[in-house]
């Protein structure tokens, strides 16, 4: 196991510069960089208009000199301004470089994780992910457990009741829960319950009070899942209905195993059976892949949820930066929970052999 561990942690190296290399081609060569951000800020054509560009990891300011109608320039909306003034904002971005430059410094910086700073914000890429990280894992660690201590369950009871009533009515209510988008019902749950058209029972924004530091601890308990009830509904939703439907199918193929009907003419209780034989065999790919679900409910289906319960999380931060092309948070949050994903894979694979001890990677491989 110990060879696995140490063959699949050196793949990563390829799989994570991969990763890197091609988002890396991809948003650079796109249209509205960084620089032309500063400039349609300078032009007033963003929606900032300052008629500055901060410098990026200093207090001074860059203000355009004479324009000079003539000019002509690679980059939209720059034309009037100074050519000098463009070449000093590609060095305060680092565009005087060549891409594979920029690319090989940074990913040179990112193997120590040093990540930089945000190019609009001022702020180090590590300390705006560790701010924005805790409402994001709360909706994450939130919604993960909410799905699986429901799916594991229903999944359970639909594989025992196969063909009946409540099968078929509960499959009925899971493809209802397929059909609904997230955000839509997110748009659904605010109508209604926090003060849209019908009902004010819960907030609108953040995940704690502005007071809540002056709560006693259980008014801070309560007043957190206050919070944090709509969303949480609204990300489950689209969540517990694959993962039911798994557990079903998968509980309804080990029942039909030659083991279970051994066991069932030895005279073993049901629940033995069920309990004692099956839920091993049949949660084996649906807790394996834990790791993997809470990646992406983390990182990928809590953007919009955050967009609309105005949450200020990795989601929003992530949207904003691709919205701004900051790239320095862009790359640096992409090469960090890319990390983390292939990490979390491979701890998804040695659940395996947790939960089944005799899964041997080593010996499939040879």
């Amino acid at each position: 196991m110990t060879a696995y561990i140490i063959r699949r942690l050196l793949l990563m190296i390829p799989t994570l510069f991969g990763i890197m290399l091609i988002n890396f081609i991809i948003i650079q060569t796109a249209p509205g960089g960084p620089v032309e951000q500063a400039i349609a800020e300078i032009t007033g054509e963003g929606a900032d208009i300052t008629g500055r560009i901060t410098q990026t990891g200093t207090g001074e300011t860059l203000a355009p000199t004479t324009p000079q109608t003539s000019t002509e320039s690679r980059y939209r909306g720059a034309q009037g301004l100074d050519p000098e003034f463009i070449k000093e904002l590609e060095q305060r971005f680092g565009f005087d470089q060549p891409m594979h430059e920029r690319f090989f410094h940074m990913m040179k910086s990112y193997i120590v994780f040093d990540f930089g700073e945000s190019f609009f914000r001022d702020r180090d890429v590590v300390d705006l992910v560790l701010e924005k990280m805790p409402v994001s894992i709360s909706l994450g660690v939130w919604t993960t457990l909410l799905v699986y201590l429901i799916s594991i369950p229903l999944g359970i009871a639909k594989a025992r009741r196969d063909g009946s009533r409540f099968d078929v009515w509960t499959s009925f209510a899971i493809v209802i829960g397929t059909a609904i988008p997230s955000f839509l019902f997110a748009v659904f749950l605010l109508v209604v319950f926090a003060g849209g058209s019908y009902l004010d029972w819960f907030p609108l924004r953040d995940l704690v009070s502005e007071n809540w530091s002056e709560l006693s601890l259980f008014h801070k308990i309560t007043d957190y899942l206050w919070h944090i009830t709509l969303p949480v509904m609204a990300m489950v939703i689209g969540g517990f209905a694959t993962l039911t439907m798994l557990t079903k199918n998968s509980f309804m193929d080990q029942l039909h195993q030659q083991y279970v009907l051994t066991a069932r003419s030895k005279g073993l209780a049901e629940k033995r059976v069920l309990y004692g034989h099956v839920f091993r065999n049949a949660m084996l790919i649906v807790i394996a892949g834990f790791p993997g679900a809470f990646v992406s409910i983390l990182f990928t289906g809590s953007v919009l949820i955050e967009i609309i319960f105005s949450l200020d999380g990795l989601g929003l931060l992530g949207f904003e930066a691709a919205f701004n092309r900051d790239y320095p948070l862009m790359f640096g949050t992409l090469y960090f929970f890319s990390l983390l994903g292939l990490l979390l894979n491979l701890v998804g694979d040695l659940m395996y052999t947790i939960i089944d001890p005799r899964i041997d990677f080593e010996a499939r491989e040879t």
